[in-house]
């Protein structure tokens, strides 16, 4: 799917007034300040239900509202995942359907969740809206009218990939960063992953509270240990699915490259304790080290994607630049595991001028086009496509400014 209609109420500065788009790609500039930014995170929340900036809601709605609304409308976008091979691989997995559920359900009045005057609702194939009251903290969503209750029916129809200055901390940051990495994978890739990972939050939670008592029921503990051993299997075998699946397509991006440093580069899943062993039976035997920590140092929760050279952390050995292109292709990469699944990922760019050269630039723009994905690139100077792919197919795209919330298409 391709967001083709975007329309917004009270969110950040931007103008409620629809905004049509290209299912391909989408060239936004605009000064610091302009609204360019909020209009990605609005698309943002389309496809995570969540700002991609900052953690609270209330940091998105326009002053003195209490309430914001953001309604997409979806084509069937610029994929066509039979009959074509440009940039895909095989997977032969099924289509999932899964989330987390934070939405109440009730209805958004058809004021708010209205579509763009020029197209009528037949025009989309989905229409998306989501809407939040920031005083009742109550989350809406809606999918073609609908009322649904999970996050999962938005982030199906328009899964989101954000790529901005932070996203470099994939490699740089902790084992967090690609645990969340790895999860967007597993998100759309296994259907059980969702409600797997739910409980096993649940458990971990109890088994830290029980932990942390002064004294330990060890009868207690055991049963919540043979509760979370199960749930933690099932977490890893989903994300070690998706991750083989990542792995195939990031080998196949890092063999066209010339990296000097890509045959040394050594990639592994680290399921959060020595898989050699049962889950439970590393418990047992950590108990007294978990104890005196006061919370579960093994299981899921402590999982990793491991990337190391010469057997260190490839934040030690790679330049700032060479990481870059590292991430850059684990994120293209990602959106390739989803392509076999007919899905169409929607990349959010955000100010790529100030983290990526030009040489870094054009290898993400190229790559993204025979990708057949649906791309939004925000930047301070206007991007001209013979700036993006010199000396080759231009594809289709749209340019935009925006100033002081106002998005005006260039021609």
């Amino acid at each position: 799917m391709a967001l083709i209609t975007l329309q917004t109420e009270h969110f950040r500065n931007l103008a409620a007034k629809p905004v049509t788009f290209s299912p391909a790609f989408n060239l936004i500039d605009g000064a610091n300040g302009s609204g360019k930014t909020s209009l990605l995170e609005a698309i943002g929340y389309l496809g995570l239900g969540r700002s991609f900036r900052v953690s609270r809601h209330q940091a998105v709605v326009q002053h003195q509202q209490q309430r914001f609304t953001v309604f997409g409308g979806l084509d069937a976008g610029t994929l066509n995942c039979r009959g074509s091979n440009s940039g895909a691989f095989n997977s032969g997995v099924p289509n999932p359907d899964t989330g987390n559920s934070d939405a109440r359900n009730s209805c958004i009045p058809n004021s708010e969740l209205k579509a763009a005057p020029e197209a009528g609702a037949s025009s989309y194939a989905h229409r998306l809206g989501i809407s939040r009251d920031v005083g009742l903290k109550e989350t809406v969503l809606r999918v073609d009218g609908e009322a649904v209750r999970n996050l999962s029916a938005l982030a199906r129809h328009l899964p989101v990939l954000v790529i901005d200055p932070g996203v470099f901390d994939i490699v740089a940051g902790g084992p967090g960063k690609r645990r969340q990495f790895l999860d967007w994978s597993v998100f759309h890739v296994e259907p059980s992953f969702g409600g797997a990972w739910q409980q096993c939050q649940r458990v971990i939670s109890q088994r830290n509270q029980t932990l942390r008592n002064g004294r330990i029921d060890e009868s207690l503990m055991r049963a919540w240990d043979a509760q979370y051993d199960l749930l933690s299997n099932r977490v890893t075998d989903a994300r070690l699915a998706a991750f083989a699946l990542f792995k195939e397509a990031f080998w196949l991006l890092l063999g066209e490259t010339d990296a000097a440093w890509a045959n040394q580069l050594k990639l592994e899943f680290y399921p959060g304790w020595d898989h050699a062993q049962r889950l439970s039976e590393v418990l047992v035997s950590h108990r007294d080290q978990e104890r005196r920590m006061g919370h579960t140092l093994y299981g899921p929760n402590r999982a990793d994607i491991r990337l190391k050279i010469q057997g260190r952390p490839v934040a030690e050995i790679l330049s700032r630049g060479q990481q870059k292109t590292l991430v850059i292709l684990m994120k293209i990469a990602q959106g390739m595991v989803l392509r076999p699944l007919g899905k169409q990922v929607t990349f959010l760019l955000d100010d790529i001028n100030a983290e990526l050269d030009s040489r870094h630039r054009q290898m993400l723009a190229e790559k993204l086009r025979l990708l057949q994905c649906q791309v939004f690139i925000t930047s301070i100077e206007q991007q001209t496509p013979d700036t993006l792919w010199p000396g080759t197919t231009t594809p289709d795209f749209r340019m935009f400014h925006v100033e002081h919330g106002q998005v005006t298409e260039e021609h």
